[in-house]
């Protein structure tokens, strides 16, 4: 029942109402520590590409079985006397790198490719460290937005699943005839951190921008440049773990002539391995040919998406497209640089670097393809 209304009160008065709020209901939700979170976000990828670099290293210098234990805790001491150093020597003495190429080497030279792989592996603890403190705290103090907490942790879920796929990879590299890690298992490894990579990339997106803006801009998305970003972000994917392949075998550096291949467009130990299978992953000639195929590949599929992202409505779409195309171009001839200079660890690096920053382009491209950045008739 109502309360009695005043004599003094104007027929036809009504109480004031709140009024609705901007965007609808969406926007009523809890936001949560958006900002922070992307700040958190733009933090680990940093330290997740640094982590690839410092991968990229330790493999080009032929470091990555200097460890061969997995003490994932006990590990974050290195070698603290003469007497531990002599120690991890012995051990590395015992794996059939050490007898195939480097017979002759002393302690302190060991010490070089030693500190590689301890930082490698150190900066994954780190990593591990950063995302454990950021997501505790954001969770504890309730600050995920709505429907993150699930993402977030996955992404400290594939974070410890790749270090075990590291050691994985190592391991192959340990026993029987083998001098260096397993090349799949080295794609699998890096293939891993990409998709971590990209997966950060794309929150890191969404959080910038309210959910009523991303819910109404994607009503006006452009479903056939989507799927063509899609499309060139399968295919980069594809190239990245070819790249692995070529890393793993050492393979960029042999035939280093170009356009040709030993004086060959394929060259004809190309399928020399049996089974015929093996070629693909285990042989060197093979796996820099597909390479060099799947780049010509990505720059051509790469420049049609960003002629057609050309045709968008909207004006970010469109430079982000062009941003694609242009940076796979640049990729391509970074390659070929570092390709015919045989794959010095300067260039390797500046080439891997490369990789990371088309990987980034291309899902920015696919994310505004989805979701556009809308302005009014007054801006644009």
């Amino acid at each position: 029942m109502s309360g009695k209304r005043s004599i003094f009160e104007e027929v036809g008065e009504t109480s004031a109402k709140p009024a609705a709020p901007k965007g609808g209901m969406i926007d009523t939700r809890p936001k949560g520590a958006r900002a922070a979170i992307r700040v958190w976000l733009f933090a680990l990828f940093a330290l997740v590409a640094a982590m690839v670099l410092v991968g990229g290293a330790t493999r080009l210098t032929d470091s990555g079985l200097s460890i061969t234990e997995w003490k994932p805790v006990t590990g974050a001491l290195p070698p603290m006397s003469a007497a531990d150093w002599q120690v991890e020597f012995e051990k590395y003495q015992q794996i059939p790198q050490f007898a195939a190429l480097n017979a002759t080497m002393t302690v302190e030279e060991f010490k070089g490719i030693y500190w590689w792989e301890w930082g490698h592996r150190q900066l994954g603890r780190f990593i591990g460290l950063v995302w454990a403190v950021g997501f505790v705290g954001f969770w504890a103090t309730k600050r995920i937005p709505t429907g993150w907490t699930g993402r977030l942790l996955g992404l400290g879920v594939l974070g410890g699943l790749q270090g075990a796929i590291g050691w994985w990879m190592v391991s192959s590299g340990l026993g029987g005839e083998m001098v260096s890690v397993a090349s799949y298992r080295l794609a699998v490894h890096l293939g891993l951190a990409f998709a971590i990579l990209g997966l950060i990339a794309w929150y890191a997106l969404a959080l910038g921008r309210k959910d009523s803006d991303l819910l109404q801009a994607r009503r006006l998305g452009e479903p056939k440049l989507f799927g063509m970003a899609t499309g060139v972000m399968h295919f980069a994917f594809l190239q990245i773990l070819l790249g692995a392949l070529v890393a793993g075998l050492d393979a960029g550096r042999g035939m280093t002539d170009w356009p040709l291949m030993g004086g060959e467009i394929l060259p004809s130990e190309a399928f020399d391995l049996e089974p015929l299978w093996k070629n693909f992953f285990e042989n060197p000639v093979l796996t820099q040919f597909l390479h060099r195929m799947a780049g010509y590949g990505l720059v051509i599929f790469a420049g049609i998406a960003a002629l057609k992202g050309r045709r968008s409505a909207h004006g970010a779409t469109r430079t982000a497209f062009l941003w694609m195309g242009a940076v796979v171009l640049l990729q391509l001839a970074l390659g070929i640089v570092t390709l015919v200079h045989g794959a010095p660890l300067s260039l390797g690096l500046v080439h891997q670097a490369g990789a990371i920053l088309v990987w980034v382009i291309v899902i920015r491209a696919r994310f505004l393809a989805r979701h556009p950045i809308l302005r009014s008739i007054r801006e644009g």
